[in-house]
């Protein structure tokens, strides 16, 4: 089962729909929710910006920094929909992905076993230690 992290801490599932992949969405590319991988390129995302609620971006590994780039990008070109991170992300890594425009992250329970909620809640402060927020005092 899966845990969502948010910056409230642990929770369940809220999603109750089918995630597709990209290379299978219907020719009109509207669906409720959409998976990608680590590897898509980004120049394709454009018609998901308007059409998809929900977009899950797999991280296969915690050294694995690309789903970083390809929510940034989903975030400059419009993208105000639900933004969800999936897989191998730490605890450590939160404050990055939340600054990268991730809404959630998703991982499973042998990882939230070995990472606390207490370890996510410690970066759910992200926005206050912004380099950004040190630069304009």
């Amino acid at each position: 089962m899966a845990v969502i992290v948010t910056d409230q801490g642990f929770g369940p599932e809220t999603f109750d729909g089918v995630f597709t992949a990209l290379d299978e969405l219907p020719p009109s590319g509207e669906a409720h929710a959409v998976d990608l991988a680590p590897d898509t390129v980004t120049k394709a995302l454009a018609p998901l910006v308007g059409a998809v609620g929900l977009i899950r971006i797999d991280f296969p590994s915690f050294a694995d920094g690309r789903g970083f780039s390809i929510a940034r990008a989903l975030r400059r070109m419009g993208y105000s929909g639900r933004l969800r991170a999936r897989g191998h992300v730490l605890a450590d890594q939160y404050a990055m992905a939340r600054r990268s425009g991730f809404d959630e992250v998703e991982i499973d329970e042998s990882l939230a076993a070995r990472q606390p909620e207490d370890q996510w809640l410690a970066r759910a402060d992200w926005q206050e230690h912004d380099y950004r927020s040190r630069l304009a005092s």
